[in-house]
């Protein structure tokens, strides 16, 4: 049978298992079964045990479990609501005022926080009502939470920078660090567009709030404090070469917990709910790393990845070309996958052509992880815009057309560390080993 049989009958299987309800990890193991059980000589079921072993053992992914419940524990603190108050004083004078809070909010978030759904969810439930309340345009308000949210991927530590490295055998230490650049520069361009905006619209931004004197706003934002030191401290003993990325992720839950504990809001309740909930999100993602793990073993045995690669060869596609080719690939996979899906589905395939372009894999990884974060707002299946949808009750359309401006600041975001890669690979380049 033939390279293009074999990959239209995988794929047919692969979509018609998960149309049924299974769930991902379980399709990806049925396909690479399927796969390696039929087309290669290997004995299907012993390669499964050893593949499936081997990831779910892997001693990086145990930063994951880790980053995760940081993330969970913060989520439960009262850390949402302080920082609104701590920010809002310092944005009265700044065109587009109070906007801002969703992007400089998302980013601080995102910094403790390894997840895109929970960075937009849990700012949003401080910004929106507070926003509509001073009479912010909806459409605005929405657009820059969507946008902002998808910073959760980008900002390290980030949970899709861990699938990636682990998928492509990089280090995690390097892509969270190569992620700090490009994570401050997206949040530079969402507040450059705002500001822009409320400069040619300046009636349908409110007025300012009361003046307050540099001692008051210092006050305010005292709540700050705690959470940008866990900040440095997480990313600072991973730049310093103090700490690998799982040591790191473990200072971070023992920092959310001494903070949340400080704060009074670390219960036996929210501690177990904490728990729970980075062990439910941790065996998912789980789950499906040892079904891409198969898999990619299975295509390897195949041919798949090599017959691919050489096809692409045969284009001649220059980098560039390449470059965009994956991103306009990887955005239409978005609309019906999510992000952790994409990645551990694709990297085995795709990871040989790159390499043989002399792509860069940790310019590639933050790469990949800009064009998930646009898939997050791509409908039909964008989860920002399924988290707003939640909170606002909006239609999905309206939320998208609100979200598009930040989805075309990405691409240039995208164009821009094509264009100066020194952006992603200047400071990993700088790391203490």
């Amino acid at each position: 049978m033939g390279d293009f049989a074999v990959t239209f009958l995988l794929v047919v299987a692969l979509f018609a298992l998960l149309g049924s309800g299974v769930w991902i990890g379980l399709t990806l193991s049925g396909v690479a079964w399927i796969g390696m059980e039929l087309f290669s000589s290997r004995p299907a079921g012993d390669a499964m045990a050893v593949t499936i072993w081997g990831s779910a053992s892997s001693w990086t992914l145990t930063a994951l479990p880790l980053f995760i419940w940081m993330g969970e524990i913060l989520f439960r603190t009262r850390l949402s609501e302080d920082m609104f108050k701590g920010l809002a004083p310092w944005l009265q004078r700044l065109p587009g005022r109070l906007l801002h809070t969703n992007i400089i909010g998302c980013a601080i978030f995102a910094a403790v926080s390894g997840s895109s759904a929970a960075t937009c969810a849990t700012i949003g439930k401080m910004t929106l009502p507070e926003l509509r309340k001073r009479g912010y345009p909806e459409d605005k308000t929405i657009g820059t939470l969507a946008g902002a949210g998808t910073l959760g991927l980008l900002i390290p530590p980030s949970i899709i920078m861990i699938v990636y490295g682990v998928t492509a055998e990089v280090s995690i230490a390097k892509l969270f660090i190569a992620g700090v650049f490009p994570g401050l520069l997206l949040a530079l361009l969402f507040m450059g567009y705002v500001i822009v905006w409320s400069l040619l619209n300046p009636g349908r931004i409110p007025p300012a709030d009361r003046q307050l004197s540099l001692a008051e706003k210092l006050y305010e934002s005292r709540s700050l404090i705690p959470v940008v030191l866990l900040i440095l401290g997480v990313l600072g003993s991973i730049y310093a070469g103090i700490a690998t990325a799982t040591e790191a992720a473990a200072l971070g839950v023992v920092g959310a917990l001494l903070l949340s504990g400080v704060q009074g809001s670390l219960t036996r309740e929210t501690f177990l709910q904490s728990l729970m909930g980075a062990t439910r999100l941790y065996c998912m993602i789980a789950l499906i790393l040892s079904g891409a793990a198969f898999l990619s073993l299975s295509m390897g045995y195949i041919g798949l990845p090599r017959h691919l690669a050489e096809w692409i060869g045969t284009l001649g596609l220059s980098r560039f070309e390449l470059v965009l080719a994956l991103a306009a690939f990887f955005i239409l996979l978005g609309c019906f996958l999510d992000g952790i899906s994409m990645v551990v589905l694709t990297m085995g395939v795709l990871l040989p052509t790159v390499q043989a372009a002399g792509i860069d894999l940790i310019w590639f990884g933050i790469f990949i992880v800009l064009v998930v974060e646009m898939a997050q707002i791509t409908p039909p299946v964008g989860f920002n815009l399924f988290v707003v949808q939640g909170m606002t009750n909006y239609q999905l359309p309206w939320i998208a057309k609100a979200t598009f401006p930040t989805f075309l600041l990405m691409v240039i975001a995208i164009l821009l560390i094509y264009a100066f890669p020194g952006i992603v690979e200047w400071l990993p380049a700088q790391m203490k080993t």
